[in-house]
């Protein structure tokens, strides 16, 4: 049916109503006066009519339009959340730390495991990593400030931590080409972590055999088996070509030999008042470990040590190790001797208990060597040095020292030690009376080595290369016999090296 509503103006509107619009409009007029298209008077109610009209009829007669079925596109920015990333606890019940370096800062872009910081505390040097996705806000602390363990180091904001991610519209086909990468937070231990980076492997991609889906050791070795790891410092053999005559070359110049450097005296301090300051880890760390030292009953032992055919013998080895990478010295002979004569007393690399009442013998032989770095004084340790040739000693020993002097000794270096060394004669000291480190029960003092007459078994004087030891040991566990032959057996095998072949594993 059409109606006809004149609008004003006299122009008429025609409209396809139903029933159900016409019902509707009688009823208007049968309430309201009634109404004549034709008059003027009456475009109010013409008016009123239309509008409701026009109103049911947008309700009842909406066009449904069938769009294609796309993803949508959220035009709402993605809400952020500020997250405190705290200095969580690093072991061996350190409690603070010393903030040295910073490797980020605010506005930075950082990642799961990327570096932050590095802190130092009282035993070693640890860098800290991120564990989470997002952009540096803060920095809580400047460089050389202490840092308690479990107060916040930076806050990192995290994207669509708070709101759904923002969907893009895209296709089938580039769903299917878009390459499906893992992103999961992978449990392992630093030693697997530095294994995988020593073999170039992303943890990510291996399948953890461990607990609650650990990677182990075995699990980056299995992955890797075709690869291999970055080689350390080896021998390489010497390659001999067969001589031909050639014509004599012309002898080169000699280059001029570089004038010694001048020994740098450190500048006289001159104190125009007195200062006070607050002491630092390193204070504190020995306060606390000679405060339990000094519960230990010390006696000492003192000896000298022919060195003279273990200086020929360095002699003669001495092109060979550099031809490897690593300069030889003296102590790694002197730490592979101790060994073996550990391996006669074994008291000696034992801890002792004195609220449990026990004895523990340790069996691996982690000798530790007391250095002086720029911090203070360190003592890490060669690990199991039980197992290790004369010569992988010296690779380990050659790795801590350059460690200790960058500051850079982790806690792994530095904890586990089982047995201690000094060797006070790389500065000039001959005696000394060696403080034991708790829990080990004894340590020795090596001094510098010179020379001095000597007779000779024919009663000729000829000159020696002599060494001064000075031991210390724990006199609850260990007495003055067992160490003095403990001594001699050291001694035998430095004054006769060739005889460390005899029993050398």
């Amino acid at each position: 049916r059409s109606f006809y509503p004149r609008m004003p103006g006299g122009t008429l509107l025609p409209l396809r109503c139903s029933s159900y619009i016409l019902r509707q409009s009688h009823h208007l007029t049968a309430c309201k006066a009634p109404l004549i298209l034709a008059r003027p008077s009456s475009q109010c109610h013409s008016k009123a009519t239309c509008r409701h009209i026009f109103s049911i009829q947008h309700r009842l007669v909406t066009p449904m339009v069938m769009l294609p079925r796309v993803r949508g596109l959220h035009l709402s920015s993605t809400r952020r959340k500020i997250e405190q990333f705290n200095l969580s606890d690093i072991g061996e019940g350190i409690k603070e730390v010393t903030v040295k370096e910073w490797f980020v800062k605010p506005g930075d872009t950082v990642a799961q495991f990327d570096n932050i910081c590095e802190v130092q505390s009282d035993k070693a040097s640890v860098t800290i990593t991120s564990k989470y996705d997002g952009v540096v806000t803060k920095l809580y602390y400047e460089v050389d400030d202490i840092a308690q363990t479990g107060d916040p180091l930076v806050d990192v904001e995290i994207a669509g931590s708070g709101a759904d991610p923002e969907p893009v519209a895209t296709t089938p086909e580039e769903e299917s080409e878009a390459p499906k990468v893992r992103n999961v937070k992978v449990l392992a231990t630093p030693a697997v972590r530095r294994i995988a980076m020593e073999y170039g492997v992303n943890l990510a991609d291996i399948t953890g055999s461990g607990k609650e889906g650990r990677v182990l050791k075995e699990d980056i070795l299995s992955h890797t088996s075709t690869k291999t790891p970055v080689p350390t410092p080896a021998h390489t053999a010497p390659v001999f070509t067969a001589a031909t005559p050639t014509a004599p070359p012309t002898p080169a110049p000699a280059p001029a030999k570089p004038a010694a450097p001048l020994p740098v005296r450190p500048a006289p301090v001159f104190l125009g008042e007195d200062r006070t300051e607050p002491t630092s880890f390193m204070i504190k760390a020995m306060t606390k470990s000679m405060s339990e030292a000094l519960k230990i009953p010390h006696f000492g032992y003192k000896d000298e040590i022919d060195m003279s055919k273990l200086v020929e013998l360095r002699k003669d080895l001495k092109d060979a190790s550099l031809a490897r990478g690593i300069k030889l010295s003296y102590m790694p002979f002197m730490v592979k001797a101790c060994s073996m004569a550990l391996l006669h007393f074994p008291i000696l690399n034992s801890s002792l208990n004195t609220q449990a009442e026990t004895i523990t013998y340790k069996a691996g032989h982690n000798i530790g060597l007391a250095m002086d770095t720029p911090m203070g004084l360190l003592v890490p340790n060669i690990k199991g040095v039980q197992q290790l040739s004369v010569f992988e000693i010296a690779v380990e020993l050659s790795r801590l020292q350059n460690l200790g002097l960058a500051g850079k000794l982790s806690t792994q270096d530095l904890s586990g030690g089982t047995f201690s060394l000094s060797n006070i004669g790389s500065i000039g000291g001959t005696y000394a009376k060696p403080v034991i480190l708790p829990p080990e029960v004894a340590i020795g003092a090596l001094g510098k080595i010179y020379t001095v007459p000597r007779y000779s078994p024919s009663g000729d004087i000829r000159p020696a290369q002599v060494m001064n030891v000075s031991w210390s040991a724990d006199h609850r566990c260990i007495d003055g016999a067992t160490m003095a032959r403990f001594s001699n057996m050291w001694k035998g095998y430095l004054e006769s090296p060739a005889s460390m072949l005899l029993d050398m594993k």
